[in-house]
């Protein structure tokens, strides 16, 4: 049978999973902290039908004759681009300006996340809407955070009122009065933390807006929001989804008429073949 028959449904293959890649960023384009992702094709090995050879006292070198036997997938690449904030005044909502992921706890698992929507449930513990902890430093009793201790539940106890976070992921609240009413005296109760990676590309998607290291991230490495090249953290709002869709459009264009030539490459192959096939009559 002819390559390019061959070729052509390799093209078909490529495209199918382009448009499924495009088709998953545009029905995300209004996920918190959602990334998208793009394909990569590379050529598969081509045939040999004759080798190279250098230049002799008599005659000159050839270059090699070869003919490609079609695409293949490279990759597909999660585009880990800086996006817009949006403000929601929600004082529990908290975006990460620079790099860095939210560490949550589900399941016994550690994920980590981009997408900072948090609640309390009932017991007031910081959450996500997927009923995830949010992990952070212990606090020490001066109130500065334990860095050396494990990452814990971060628990807004109910001894303090106007619980807000600042910037560098401090929960600081103002404590209760003992006979009603409150104070003024501002109390630090938890220090959120956040993950950075040698390798964030290489981060697994989880779903629900989550990843997981692989052995080509590396391990996380855990820091305070704003120490050691960790982003900072925006309160009061969240990440929106960094899909173009100016650019998706663009590159479904792209990506149908691929898949029309890649088509008209097995039709007009087929259309070869049944002349071939005609020549005996």
């Amino acid at each position: 049978m002819m390559r390019s028959l061959y070729a052509g449904i390799t093209g078909l293959r490529n495209h199918q999973i382009r448009m499924d890649v495009i088709g998953n960023n545009i029905s995300n384009v209004n996920t918190v902290g959602f990334k998208s992702s793009r394909v990569v094709f590379q050529d598969i090995y081509s045939q040999t039908l004759s080798p190279s050879s250098g230049s002799t006292a008599t005659i000159g070198g050839t270059n090699p004759k070869q003919i490609g036997l079609g695409a293949m997938l490279a990759t597909v690449d999660v585009l880990h681009t800086s996006t817009a904030s949006q403000y929601t005044g929600a004082p529990l909502d908290l975006s990460i300006e620079g790099d860095g992921f939210f560490v949550l706890s589900i399941g016994g698992q550690t994920v980590y996340s981009r997408a900072g929507n948090f609640y309390t449930d009932g017991e007031n513990f910081l959450v996500n809407s997927n009923g995830a902890f949010v992990q952070g430093y212990p606090i020490n009793t001066d109130g500065t955070p334990n860095i050396s201790g494990d990452l814990e539940n971060i628990k807004l106890s109910e001894d303090y009122y106007d619980i807000t976070i600042d910037s560098t992921g401090a929960v600081v609240g103002l404590k209760k009065g003992s006979v009603g009413g409150g104070s003024n005296e501002k109390v630090v109760i938890g220090q959120i933390a956040v993950a950075t990676f040698s390798n964030q590309n290489a981060l697994e998607k989880v779903g629900q807006n989550s990843y997981r290291n692989t052995i080509n991230s590396g391990v996380a490495v855990i820091h305070i929001p704003g120490e050691d090249g960790a982003g900072t953290l925006n309160p009061g709002t969240l990440e929106m989804s960094n899909v173009d869709l100016a650019s998706e459009f663009t590159d479904m264009i792209v990506t149908q008429r691929g898949f029309q030539a890649n088509s008209r490459i097995i039709t007009t192959t087929d259309a070869m073949l049944e002349e071939l096939v005609n020549l005996k009559r």
